[in-house]
């Protein structure tokens, strides 16, 4: 199984449309808030190139945010993705 991080703030729908999406699959993850975290969410937007929440890896993979985890959901790829 994959380790999963979410980069998310508190006030953000797609953060938790995100995380409810993985708690149905009972995937676990690693959440990062960045609220009232400049530094932290200067790190999260190097790493991904967008200032937008939520930012989810795999691993050291980038994803993307809701609608690309939405995305492979849909396709039928996420959790054969997860679990390899």
């Amino acid at each position: 199984m994959k380790n999963v991080t979410i980069y998310t703030t508190m006030t953000c729908p797609y953060c938790y449309r995100a995380k409810s999406l993985l708690k149905k699959l009972s995937v676990p993850y690693k959440e990062i808030g960045v609220d009232f975290k400049p530094s932290l969410r200067a790190d999260m937007a190097e790493k991904a190139g967008k200032t937008s929440v939520p930012q989810i890896w795999f691993d050291d993979k980038h994803i993307g945010g809701c609608d690309d985890l939405y995305a492979l959901y849909e396709e039928g790829n996420l959790e054969k993705i997860l679990s390899h």
